[in-house]
Parts: C-alpha cells; sequence; structure tokens
C-alpha cells in the first residue's frame, strides 16, 4: 500500500504547508501527547482531540508541528478551515476544503464514485451546485462518513479542523454527527479540531456541542496554556536575528504572559538596533486585534472596562463601583458582559482582573489624555479615603503621579516605602524611595512630608538597595546620599553616610576603599562621649579592616568599641562586635569556646531584633563547624537562617545569600546532590542579579555528573555581571575542574592562573585559601599529561609539565602554609593540600601509593565524591604496585559512590581502570567488612535511625567528636563513601535490622 503523504491541493494554505523560520519551543508535552494519538490512529485505534487555547497562544503551530510529524510517518493529512463569517456564509465550509483536497488526491478520487451527495457539496463549494436542503441532511453525513471510512482503508488519514469558534451551524452539526456515530470505529484515522478558548463567552453555539463531544470516549481535550517564561524568552531569541538585551527579553515576557502572538508582535515593535527602550509601546496591529473584541461590547460595559483599566491588572469591586459611578445594576450588567466575552476575570475576593494584561495596556492606550488624567485622579481621591490599606498607598501614589498630584505622589510614596519595609519586601521599597527622591526634586518645600532631608532618604534607600541584594545600586546610592550631605552635614550624619559607604563597598569588594571610609567615619566623630553611631562606626572599620590585613588595628577598635556598647547596652552591636572577635582571635569559630561565643551573639541580636546580625551569627556558627570538618552540625545552622530570612522577607539580603551558597556548598560536599540540585532550583525567582553565587555549587554536581556545557555556560555567566568575589571564585573551581576532566592541561593553568590573580587583587594581596584547591584540580590535568609525555617517550615534555607541577604544588603548600586569614588549614584545605601533594608525585614520577593513602585519609572527613576522585587514584598506585586485590577494593568502593551520585564521567573511568586492569570481581561485601566492635555496632545502629554525630554523642554518653571517630572507622570497615553507603551496606549484610518507627535519613 502506498503510505506516502498526498501532494497538496485546497488545502495547501492549512497548517501542513506553513512553514515557520523559528524553531518549535515549549510545547514537547503537548506535541507528544498529539503525536501519541497519531501513532495510536495508524495502528487502528482512531481518536479526536479538540485543541483549546487563546487567540495567539500557539495552536496553529502545535498543529502544524503535529500534521508534519504525521505526513512523515505515513499518514495523508486533510485541513479544513472556518472563517469568520458567521451563519450567513457558505455552510459546511472546512469540510468543502477536507473532501476537495481528497478529490484532488488521484490515489484517493475513485472513492468518491459511490457517494454521489458529497460531490453536491464540493460542487457547492465551487460555486457549481448549491448546499444540500434539509431532507437530504442524513444522506449527507451518512455519505461523508462513509467517505472518510473508505479512504482511512486507502491510507491513515488525520483531519485538521481549524477555528471551530467561527464554524456554521451546518460544520457544527455534521461534526457532531461524525465524533458519535461516524468516523470513530476501529479504523485509521485522528481528527484535530481547535478553537479559541477566550472567544467563548457564554450563549456562544459552539459551548454545547464541546460540552457534548468531550462526554465521547474516543475525544480528549488538549488545553494550550500559555508558554512558561523560560521558553518564552527563548520564543523571542530565536525570532531575533541579532542579540537582544536581556532587560528587553524581560520586559516582553512579561507583558506577553505567555501568549507567542503577542511577545512577536512586542518583539516587532522594538527599535531595529534594539536600543533606546525596553519597553517597546503597543504595537498598533496588536491594539487594533485587542480593541476589536472589545468594541462588540457595549457602551457601557465599555466605559467600565476603561475605569478598571485605569486602576490597573485588578481592582475591587467596591473601588471600580464608587469609580465609574454607575447605579448598581447598570454596573453590574456590564460586568457580566465583560466577564461573559472573558475580557474581565472574577476572583474569589470581590476582584476583577484582565485576562490579558495586553488587553489592559491596549484599552489604557485607547484613553483620552484628558480622560486617563481625570480617572487617575478619581482613583488617587478615593484610595486617600479613610479606611483604606496600607497596600492602597502604593496604588494612590501611582494615580497621584498620573494625574499630576505630585505632593500627593511623595506623601503616598513615602507611606507606600514604610508598608514595604514592614512587610519585608526590600525591592519593592528600593522602588518607591527612589521614587520619592525623584518626587522631593520637584516638589516645593512647604508641600512636602516630614521625611527628613534629602541625604537621610537616600541613605535609607541605599539600605533597602542591600537588602534587596543589589549591592551596586546601594553604592551608587550611598555616594549620592555623600554628595546631597555635603559639607554642611552634622558630624553624625556624615559618619553615618561614611561607614554606611564603607559596609557596601565591602560587599562589592572594594576593600581599599572601604577602609578610608571607615577611617573617616571614625574621625568624624568622637568615641566619648559614647554614641551609638561612633559604636556602629566602630563596627564597620573592624570589619573593613580586616578585610585588608589590618587584624591588630581591628581587634583594638572591636574591643574599644564592645565596651562602649555594653556601657550603653546595645545588645545587637555587642552581637556583632562579638561576631567580629572571634574572627580575630585564638578561640575562633572553628572551635568549641568560639561557638559558645556566637551562639551568645546570636541570643543579642536575636533580642534585639536585628535579623542581619543575627544571620551573621548564624553563617559563622555553619562556617566555622565546616572549616572544622563537623559537616553534620552545620545544616541545623544554616537551616535556621534560612527560616528567618524567610519569613522576614530577607533572603536577598548579604548574609541570607551566604548562608543559601553555604547549603548548597555543604550537601554538594556531602554527597546530597538530588537535594542540592533542588535547593539551587528552589526561590530562583527570588534572586537578584548579583546573588547567582548562592546556588552557584550546584554547577559542581552539572559538571560531576557529566554535563561539561551546561557547566561551563553557568559557570561564564556569572562573571557576566559586576565583578563578584565569590562567583568569582565559584567560576574558577568549574571553569579549572572542566579544562581537566577535557584533558587541556594548558588551557587549566592558564586559567588557575588567571583566577589566582583576581581573586588575590581584591583579596588585598593575601592569597585566598580556595589556592589550595584550584593548583589540586590543575594538577590532575599537568599530571595526566606528564604520564602521557613519559609514556610516548617525550623525556622533554615530561620533564616540562613536571616543572609546572612543581610551580603548582610551591603555590597550594605557600598558599595552605600563611592561610587566607592567618590561621592553619581545617579538614578541607588540608585534604587539598594532600591531593596535591600526590598529584605532584604522579606528574614527577607516577603514581605513589603512600601519597594517595594520605589524600584518601584525609578526604574521609565527609566528602565522597573527592574521596572517591582519590581512591580512583590510590587504584591505579595499588595495580601499578601489582597490590590488585587492594586496587580492586579501591577501585569497587570508587565506583559504588560513583554510581550512588550519578558521576558518570567518574564511573565510566573506573570501568576502564576495572577493565584495563583486569580487576572483574568486586571483593564481597562480606568478605571486605572487618569486624565492628560492640560500641561501633551501636554507633552503627545509630547511623541507621539518621542521627547526626552530636546526636549519637548524646544518645550513647561519648563526646561528638569521639563519635566521629567510630563513624569514620564505620566507614573505613565497610568500604563506604558516605554515612549512607554505609547504611546501605548495614542492611544488605544483616548488620542492623530495619526499624519500622526510623527514617532512613539523617535529620538536619
Amino acid at each position: 500500500m502506498d503510505r506516502t503523504r498526498a501532494p497538496p491541493g485546497p488545502c495547501q494554505d492549512g497548517p501542513v504547508a506553513q512553514t515557520f523560520d523559528t524553531p518549535f519551543i515549549g510545547r514537547a508535552d503537548e506535541l507528544a501527547r498529539l503525536t501519541g494519538v497519531l501513532e495510536r490512529a495508524a495502528a487502528g485505534e482512531p481518536r479526536a482531540v479538540l485543541v483549546a487555547g487563546d487567540a495567539g497562544v500557539g495552536k496553529t503551530r502545535a498543529l502544524t508541528e503535529a500534521s508534519a510529524h504525521a505526513a512523515a510517518t505515513g499518514l495523508t493529512v486533510l485541513t479544513g478551515h472556518c472563517v469568520d463569517v458567521g451563519d450567513v456564509g457558505l455552510p459546511y465550509l472546512p469540510f468543502t476544503e477536507i473532501l476537495g483536497a481528497a478529490a484532488a488526491d488521484d490515489r484517493l478520487a475513485p472513492a468518491f464514485a459511490a457517494y454521489p451527495a458529497v460531490d453536491r457539496l464540493i460542487g457547492a463549494a465551487s460555486g457549481a451546485g448549491s448546499a444540500p436542503d434539509p431532507g437530504s441532511r442524513l444522506q449527507l453525513f451518512e455519505g461523508v462518513a462513509g467517505l472518510l471510512a473508505d479512504l482511512a482503508e486507502l491510507t491513515p488519514l488525520l483531519l485538521v479542523v481549524e477555528d471551530l469558534h467561527w464554524a456554521d451551524q451546518s460544520s457544527r452539526d455534521l461534526l457532531r454527527f461524525l465524533l458519535s456515530r461516524g468516523v470513530l470505529q476501529p479504523r485509521r484515522l485522528a481528527v484535530f479540531a481547535s478553537y479559541r478558548a477566550d472567544d467563548l463567552h457564554r450563549r456562544h453555539p459552539l459551548r454545547p456541542l464541546l460540552a457534548e463531544l468531550i462526554r465521547l470516549p474516543a475525544v480528549d481535550r488538549l488545553d494550550l496554556r500559555p508558554m512558561a517564561d523560560a521558553d518564552m524568552a527563548r520564543l523571542v531569541r530565536a525570532r531575533r536575528t541579532g542579540p537582544v538585551p536581556d532587560s528587553t527579553v524581560r520586559r516582553i515576557v512579561d507583558r506577553a504572559e505567555g501568549n507567542a502572538f503577542y511577545a512577536e508582535e512586542l518583539l516587532a515593535a522594538l527599535p531595529g538596533d534594539d536600543e533606546g527602550t525596553d519597553s517597546p509601546a503597543m504595537p498598533s496591529g496588536l491594539a487594533d486585534v485587542l480593541l476589536i473584541r472589545i468594541e462588540q461590547l457595549t457602551e457601557t460595559a465599555q466605559q467600565v472596562l476603561r475605569t478598571a483599566a485605569v486602576a490597573g491588572r485588578r481592582v475591587g469591586h467596591e473601588l471600580l463601583r464608587a469609580a465609574v459611578q454607575l447605579p448598581e445594576e447598570e454596573l453590574e450588567s456590564a460586568l457580566r458582559e465583560a466577564v461573559g466575552h472573558q475580557l474581565l476575570v472574577p476572583g474569589d475576593d470581590a476582584t476583577y482582573s484582565f485576562r490579558h494584561a495586553l488587553t489592559r495596556e491596549a484599552v489604557y492606550a485607547d484613553l483620552l489624555p484628558g480622560e486617563r488624567v481625570r480617572l487617575h485622579g478619581r482613583f488617587a481621591a478615593l484610595l486617600a479615603g479613610e479606611g483604606r490599606s496600607p497596600q492602597s498607598a502604593a496604588e494612590r501614589a501611582h494615580h497621584s503621579r498620573e494625574s499630576h498630584d505630585l505632593p500627593d505622589a511623595l506623601a503616598a510614596s513615602l507611606e507606600a516605602a514604610d508598608h514595604a519595609q514592614r512587610v519585608g519586601a526590600p525591592a519593592e521599597e528600593l522602588r518607591h524611595l527612589e521614587t520619592a527622591l525623584e518626587l522631593l526634586a520637584v516638589v516645593d518645600a512647604p508641600a512636602r512630608p516630614e521625611t527628613g532631608d534629602a541625604a537621610t532618604l537616600t541613605l535609607r534607600a541605599s539600605a533597602a538597595a542591600a537588602r534587596a541584594g543589589d549591592p551596586h545600586r546601594a553604592v551608587q546610592l550611598t555616594r549620592s546620599a555623600l554628595a546631597r550631605a555635603g559639607s554642611d552635614a552634622d558630624s553624625e550624619l556624615a559618619a553615618r553616610v561614611r561607614y554606611t559607604l564603607a559596609g557596601n563597598l565591602i560587599r562589592i569588594d572594594h576593600l581599599e576603599a572601604a577602609f578610608t571610609y571607615s577611617s573617616e567615619a571614625l574621625e568624624l566623630i568622637p568615641a566619648e562621649p559614647p554614641s551609638g553611631t561612633w559604636v556602629w562606626a566602630a563596627a564597620t572599620h573592624v570589619l573593613a579592616a580586616r578585610h585588608v590585613g589590618r587584624n591588630e588595628d581591628a581587634e583594638r577598635v572591636a574591643r574599644q568599641a564592645l565596651d562602649v556598647a555594653n556601657r550603653l547596652e546595645l545588645a545587637d552591636a555587642q552581637a556583632d562586635l562579638t561576631i567580629s572577635l572571634v574572627t580575630l582571635e585564638t578561640h575562633n569559630r572553628r572551635t568549641p569556646q568560639g561557638r559558645d561565643r556566637l551562639v551568645r551573639a546570636r541570643e543579642l541580636a536575636g533580642s534585639a531584633g536585628n535579623l542581619a546580625v543575627e544571620m551573621r551569627a548564624l553563617y559563622n556558627l555553619a562556617i566555622g563547624c565546616y572549616e572544622s570538618g563537623d559537616l553534620d552540625a552545620c545544616l541545623p545552622w544554616l537551616a535556621e537562617g534560612l527560616t528567618i530570612a524567610r519569613r522576614a522577607g530577607l533572603l536577598t539580603s548579604p548574609y541570607a545569600l551566604e548562608l543559601r551558597y553555604l547549603q548548597s556548598l555543604l550537601l554538594y560536599t556531602l554527597g546530597r546532590w538530588d537535594e542540592c540540585a533542588r535547593a539551587a532550583a528552589a526561590d530562583t525567582e527570588l534572586l537578584p542579579p548579583a546573588g547567582g553565587f548562592a546556588i552557584a555549587p550546584a554547577l559542581y554536581v552539572t559538571l560531576a555528573r557529566g554535563e561539561y556545557d551546561a557547566a561551563v555556560a553557568g559557570a561564564s555567566g556569572l562573571l557576566d555581571h559586576h565583578f563578584d568575589w565569590m562567583a568569582a571564585l565559584v567560576a574558577a573551581i568549574v571553569l579549572t575542574d572542566a579544562a581537566a576532566l577535557r584533558g587541556a592541561a594548558e588551557d587549566c593553568v592558564r586559567q588557575v592562573r588567571a583566577s589566582v590573580d583576581s581573586l588575590t587583587d581584591v583579596s588585598g594581596g593575601t592569597r585566598p585559601d580556595v589556592v589550595v584547591r584550584l593548583a589540586a584540580l590543575a594538577l590532575a590535568a599537568v599530571a595526566d599529561a606528564a604520564e602521557e609525555a613519559r609514556l610516548s617517550g617525550d623525556t622533554a615534555g615530561a620533564d616540562r609539565w613536571a616543572g609546572t607541577a612543581t610551580e603548582l604544588v610551591g603555590l597550594a603548600r605557600d598558599t595552605a602554609a600563611h592561610g587566607e586569614d592567618g590561621t592553619e588549614q581545617g579538614p578541607e584545605g588540608l585534604a587539598w593540600l594532600a591531593r596535591a601533594e600526590a598529584e605532584r608525585m604522579r606528574a614527577a614520577t607516577g603514581p605513589d601509593v603512600a601519597a594517595w593513602e594520605r589524600a584518601v585519609t584525609a578526604f574521609d572527613y565527609g566528602e565522597p565524591y573527592e574521596l572517591a576522585r582519590c581512591r580512583r587514584r590510590l587504584a591505579e598506585a595499588l595495580l601499578t604496585a601489582d597490590r590488585r586485590e587492594e586496587a580492586a577494593e579501591q577501585a569497587y568502593a570508587a565506583r559504588d559512590t560513583a554510581v550512588l551520585l550519578g558521576a558518570e564521567p567518574l564511573r565510566e573511568a573506573l570501568d576502564t581502570l576495572i577493565r584495563r586492569g583486569r580487576l572483574a570481581g568486586a571483593p564481597a561485601a562480606g568478605d571486605r567488612i572487618a569486624a565492628l566492635t560492640s560500641r561501633e555496632s551501636d554507633v552503627l545502629r545509630l547511623l541507621g535511625r539518621g542521627r547526626t554525630n552530636r546526636q549519637i554523642g548524646e544518645e550513647l554518653f561519648i563526646s561528638g567528636k569521639t563519635a566521629s571517630v567510630h563513624v569514620s572507622n564505620i566507614l573505613a570497615k565497610l568500604g563506604a563513601a558516605s554515612r549512607t553507603e554505609a547504611v546501605g551496606i548495614a542492611y544488605r549484610e544483616g548488620l542492623i535490622e530495619p526499624e519500622s518507627s526510623a527514617s532512613g535519613r539523617e535529620r538536619t
């Protein structure tokens, strides 16, 4: 049987013949449903699908793609269109188009001879005959059904009917007959019919038919929802030949609200060079399309819509009633009409919303200028009345400004800023304050509310910018406050501006400048008599001095300021200065004594209600646990800090971002990679542009799982904005490791040198601790290159790479010896140094067993992935030393971890090693397990219940440190890379029994 697609006939303008110059984006699930129906139809199971969606949402494109798939898989596609001529037009129009195309196909034309009634229908379409009279309707319907059945015997068929909302009554009747009694019998046939959901007002004649058809077992409905924002952004970029600024893409995506047609029209309205505006005016063609539906309403309903458009996207019923000034019955009738035509959508809270934002824009743009000003003034007056909520201040500010009442707009903007501050919305507070600053410049002094001077207001705006996660804007605003204050400012205000500027400069890594301004702040205001301003100036100076390596100066000022804070009973300042001293003293945050002081500081900050200082204390508690290798104790502190930030609306504030970064890093380190990925995906819409580093450790997971391109793209994206030290640090790790995994040793070394230079420049000349890790990662590629050179007999090349290895290990040793803040390395730093030493020996003479055993032991503090990578190298060294049984044990232990983590590149490398070294057949787990002591068995039982080291210690009356030692011994005896793997092995080997009450997961 010939299964080729028929040549296009009269339906050549339909979707099967349309072409698009952009890729098909964002409808993969919907297309899969349609192609699944096609596959079932081709196998003899007929189905019909009613495709619903708003105008412009992508129905035609989806049907085009499905039709192309049908044609490519051997179905014959026949398409008919309904047009907007109503019941007065040609009856049966889509079916005459479908049947005309079939009659023009030489393969299908002979089947028409048996159905003369159908010939009359085709003749009516060409003007050769007339439409069937009522007496012959049943004959016609049965003839069409019989013909389609015969055609489906000749070739699998897809019938496409577009725009059912415009179908005439006769076409609706024929479709009802075909789907309910005619063609959906076992045969090779599918029917796709589309309609606009937003055109179906309550009395639309298609509604009863849809309700009837959807109840049929062989009929499905597919709703094309608005596209996701990410897909819309891809579509916008795909439609433009040149680059489109991110701000422009975001604005178009926001306005289009998932409608592809609207997005394309907005994009087409941009200037040719994409410059001058990122918010194009409403395109006239799009406005005309939208207004056509509005003009179908009565004048009263149009008046209500115009008034509602001035209110915004959504308006409350009572406010609209007061503004529109219509009798209640007329208003309700008009609203019912607008809702029935799906222009307004009623809400459960007595509100009405425009179905689409661009509909509201089109109505608003169509207002006369005087009408617009008058209506804005009316809303402003209503919102200024008694009993209005605090939220209404923001709306009132907008309406007052648009009605040219600038004094009221200023007052309302300040009220809105106060409300945003109270509810923890710093970005909105900043926006209202910036509006107020603009208005302050044009409102006469007598008409201004009691707000303080411009410098004070600007200083407040800078604080809001900092909390909103925009440190560069915070710096700009603080510099503006400094200029506004001028030389005549009183010493207290001058000091406040300077220490605030210093704090903001620290956040963008301008450390020397921060130290200069904090020093100026201390000089401007005396320590005696004691004052809160001097204490906070001193607290900021302590931070700035520490960042530029002036630790003695920092400690001296911190002790002096803490004494003053104690005298003044400034609890939050006491807390902040205590935290700073803990990081400066011998009993630092890594020690139990230091952490006890941090807990007390956290309590002080909490009692004072200073959430920023409380989060700083929690961050230092967490990082102290991390640096000391007590990873179990780290996550609870992080969770507490992020809970505080989330409740207060401060997830974009500096320490909240630091807490989120450390949480992401810790989940990666612990091997909880799926959790790491989920944490990175959560609340991403709240991340400010400068906050990408907070979830960037998830890129380590992406890279380790073999998604090189995605990881490199993500790391490069971290460097696209203003320089951020933390973002640069994460990018350096990802890009260095990616180059090492690709075996690009030269690129790896260049990346390390560039990263070390940029990170050190900002650190005031002190190399940060991460340099040890970067050197170790690069050494892996260098050692590979050296080994390859030796194997190929390239002695000069091997010597050159060995020299590079010596340089890199020297860099790691020097960094580890001095430390970023003068303290010795913690477990993580020592582990990376051990790996660097082992890689250097591999580069010089080949794999060394003792060196890699030291690296394995060092990473046993709780980082399963790096432990597995070191075990791989240890297995290679053992194999070289002909210690095959031990090599197999290490290789298989590493492979188990790689499989558990989903680290495919590492698993593949280990499979190659096992195959090349003929290490087939892992030692049985029972053979690997040494006898556990009674105490270790108790610890293992508690591990199975998800207990942390601290909890194990409390239950067994031992210290957390002793519990940690027992856990390490258990992991070694079981050959496990992590606590989770150890518990799994223990269950499998019957060392512990599952308990019904146990969760099986660690609690954090």
